[in-house]
This record gives C-alpha cells, structure tokens and sequence, in this order.
C-alpha cells in the first residue's frame, strides 16, 4: 500500500524530476501504452494531456487545479477574441486573458515582495494571507496552511505560454484551437511544462494534428540529448554545486577572494549545464513522442556580447520577452532614447520575472545596461564587427577580448542571481576584490582540485568548437543500435556512481 502512494501521490520531498529513476519507469510505462494509440491522433492527445496533468500532479501537488483554471479560461478567451465582431471585444478579450495570467503570476510569485515595498514605503505592517487556501479550506474541508504562500512549479512558464496564445489570436497570426482538450495538451505538455522552454501555440498546435512521424536519426538525436542533459545535470552541475558552490554563496565571508572567484565561475557553469541539462532532456523525450521543442541554449558563453548572448542563453524567455514585451513598448521605432528606456524596462522585468527579489531587478538591469551600452558602442562606429570579417590576427584576438569581456560581464552579474540576499552578494564582491589571498591559492587548488576539474571540464566542453560537437553528436546518431545500448549503459553507470546521496532539483523549478 505504501508503494502505491508513493507511485500515485504527490510528496513534496520526492517531486517526479528527469533525474529520478522513478520518472524513467514512468516515461517506459508511458511509451508502452503509446505504442498502441500513438497512429490515432484524438485520443494520443487526449492521453498526453492527462498524463502531463499527472506529471504536474507529481511535480507540484494540487496546484494542477491552477493549470485547469488557467486552460478553460485562456481556451474561452481564445474563442471570444476570434468570433468578436469590433477591434473594441477583441482588445478587451486579450486584455482580460492578459490580467488573468498577470494576477496569478502576480499573487503568487510578488505578494511578499509588493507587501514588503509597501510595509517599507509607508511604515504599515500588513501581513500575507493565503486567501486561496483559506477559500479551499471553507470549501473543502482541507488545512492548507493559510499564513504562506508557496509558488506553484513552472508558472511562469505556462503563463507566458498562454498570453502568447491569446496575443498570437488577436494579431491574426493563428486560429483558436477548437478542442478544449487539444488546448490542453499544449499548455500542460509535460517535457516543458516546469522549466521551458517557452513553446509558441503557433509551433506546437500544428504538430497535434500531424501524424506520427520519427526517423532513424531523430530517434538517435533524441537518445543523445538525454544522455548529454543527464551528463551537464547529474556529472558537472550537480557535483559542483553541492561540493563547492553551494556552501560558499551560503558564507562567502568564511572564505577566501579566491575561492568566492571560484565559485563564481563554478555557478556560471552550473547553471548553464542544469538549464540546459533539462532543456536537452525535455527536447529529447518529446521529440521520442514525436513532438519538437524549439531549441533554447547555443553556447552562450561563446557570445561576443550581450546581444549576442541573449540570442544563445533561453532563448525562448528572450525570444518571447522581444515579441510581447519590447516591441509593444515600442522597439526602436521611436527614437534611440525610447530604444535604450524600452531596452531597460524589457530586461528589468525579465529580471522580475525571475523572483521576486531586488537582486534579480539588478541583475535585470545589469543586463540592461549592458545592452544600451553596446547600442551606443555601435552608434559611435567603435563596434567591433568589421574586425570579425578579417583573417587577420586582430580578428582572433578581438573575438577573444569581446567574449572574455561578455563572459565576466554576464558571471557578474550571476552574483546577484545566485545569492540568497544583497548582504551574500555584496560580501562575495568585497572578498573577491579585497581579500584574495594569494599566497594560499597553491593549497586551495590542491585541496579543491576535483571541484576545479570539473570546473574546467564544462567550460572546456562548452568551447569546443561548434564543428567539434556537431562531429561527435553525428557519430552517435550514425552508430549502431548496439553502440548506443552500450554507451547509454556506460554513461548510465557512471551517472549512478557520481550522483549525490539527495536529488537535486533543477534550479529553473523556482520559476
């Protein structure tokens, strides 16, 4: 009996992850009943719908009944802004599917952080109250806790996938999905319901009329991918996080300026290769489904600048923050000011959105800045690029000045991100630049050096170059079936050995 509650009912201390073993028996049952339906394309949706509202079940508890409510209400909106019949309904329908979406966000992800402003502000002492719970405890019988709020997994991922469902109507650019159901199945598809990436109701709806369709080469691409997002989440992030990092951001001041650089550099990696980890992952079991998921990493650390590192680093976020939040505001249509103000607010807000935190507004506008700054570096014909064009050897060595620099621009500001306040961040500043102690660097290196392995294993992987990947990726689709068992066992045994004794979540699941 208690194995069929932990099979069938939510823990909070087991949420189902990609890592677990638990979530791979989960995924073989499913792909065992697939085989039977997957040809009949009503009832394959209308299964993996209610297999990804299980899954959420799984991952984050009863809040699945939020996901339902935002389904029905942005399917109904859909309908409305299509058949309305003046500019005026269809405005105010998207505007409502708009406000809907944002309130959620809003009062679960910011009640704490606008409550605290205000007590700040105004010297009040208002106290958050779970209404919610409170509600479903007069209606239900239940005791939720109503005095926290808790912030339901990957609602900010659906919810941005819903406004752009909405927005995407009223433009034009796509017709109302006619099934409830169907609808359903692509706002709640499991593989990226909970980190991204961010799918566009214009490239997945189609894909739910389509027949099944997978070759030989996909099916090895898909193998790949997990096996490399397993790799970047369980061998490289992981080991460093719980080893090295973790323990650091907690007190930077117990250490040294060497190792706080350390760790910083450390968490630069391992965030990379825990969201893109999952990324590879949730591309790789979709796409076995025969689905595909828009690809969200193309080696960000390779960028030459800021620009360029949001065209490679979640690229769905940054994508999607251009489409329905900067050029909404107004792009660059309207003057070079306008551009770098809309730029700041674009990039403030996406830091927002990441938490509820001051530290994620100046890590925002850390970005921001970064952005007008290469815009006005642009303006004043100092730009780089003609150089990139060059054989020359100024060319190589410019390309590594602008993507040294982009690097450590962008791993500064992953202080901010990572730390578990301002005091944390700004006292790994002050030992970073104020108490390096040099002279202890030799033993450091001795005593961390498997944390500094793996440190320079990632990086070094990560700048491969692109043709270098793309080799060793085609051999693996090329190879024989056999090869691939084989390696799967390989890399499966090693994960085994190197995984630490508690599961770590992926870090974007506090989104």
């Amino acid at each position: 009996m208690d194995i069929l509650k932990d099979i069938l009912l939510y823990s909070e201390a087991k949420p189902l992850l990609f890592t677990r073993l638990y979530f791979w028996g989960f995924y073989a049952l499913l792909l065992v009943i697939y085989s039977v339906i997957y040809k009949k394309n009503p009832l394959r949706n209308a299964y993996l719908f209610f297999i990804s509202l299980f899954f959420y079940y799984k991952s984050g508890g009863y809040f699945f009944t939020l996901l339902i409510f935002s389904t029905i209400a942005d399917f109904t909106l859909g309908q409305l802004i299509y058949s309305a019949k003046t500019s005026l309904k269809k405005k105010l329908f998207v505007a409502t599917s708009i406000i809907i979406n944002l309130s959620l966000l809003a009062y679960f992800k910011y009640t704490y952080f606008f409550t605290d402003i205000i007590n700040t502000t105004f010297h009040s002492d208002f106290e958050v109250i779970n209404h919610l719970a409170s509600w479903t405890n007069s209606l239900t019988g239940s005791s939720f806790n109503v005095s926290r709020i808790i912030l339901p997994v990957g609602i900010s991922f659906y919810t941005f996938q819903t406004i752009s469902y909405t927005v995407d109507v009223y433009r034009g650019k796509l017709k109302p999905v006619k099934n409830i159901i169907d609808f359903g199945f692509y706002v709640s598809f499991f593989p990226q319901l909970v980190a991204g990436p961010i799918v566009r109701a214009a490239e997945f709806i189609p894909q739910l009329y389509q027949k099944f369709k997978l070759s030989k080469r996909e099916f090895g691409h898909a193998v790949f991918l997990i096996l490399n997002g397993l790799v970047k989440k369980m061998l490289i992030s992981d080991y460093i996080s719980i080893n090295f990092v973790d323990r650091i951001f907690e007190s930077p001041l117990s250490f040294t300026g060497f190792e706080n650089l350390m760790a910083v550099y450390g968490y630069s990696i391992q965030i990379y290769c825990d969201f893109s980890g999952y990324t590879d992952i949730a591309i790789g079991v979709a796409l076995l489904l025969g689905f595909r998921l828009p690809v969200n990493f193309n080696s960000p650390y390779k960028a030459i600048n800021i620009t360029d590192f949001w065209r490679r680093w979640h690229i769905s976020l940054s994508s999607w923050l251009r489409d329905y939040l900067y050029i909404p505001l107004g792009g660059n249509k309207k003057g070079k000011v306008k551009m770098y103000v809309n730029i700041m607010i674009t990039m403030l807000l996406g830091g927002l959105w990441h938490g509820a935190s001051m530290r994620f507004i100046i890590w925002g506008g850390i970005h921001g800045i970064g952005l007008v700054i290469q815009k006005l570096w642009v303006k004043m014909n100092l730009s780089l690029s003609k150089y990139y064009t060059s054989r020359s050897s100024k060319n190589i060595f410019f390309r590594f000045v602008s993507v040294f620099t982009t690097f450590h621009l962008v791993t500064f500001a992953w202080i901010f991100f990572r730390a578990e306040n301002m005091e944390n961040a700004l006292g790994m500043i002050k030992q970073i630049t104020g108490n390096f102690q040099l002279e202890l660097i030799p033993v450091m290196v001795s005593s961390y050096y498997k944390i500094f392995f793996i440190i320079i294993l990632g990086f070094t992987i990560h700048w491969l170059p692109s043709s270098f990947k793309e080799n060793y990726r085609g051999w693996f689709i090329k190879s024989h079936i056999i090869i691939k068992v084989l390696l799967a066992v390989i890399v499966i045994f090693i994960l085994y050995q190197a995984k630490s004794a508690e599961i770590q979540p992926f870090i974007y699941f506090q989104f």
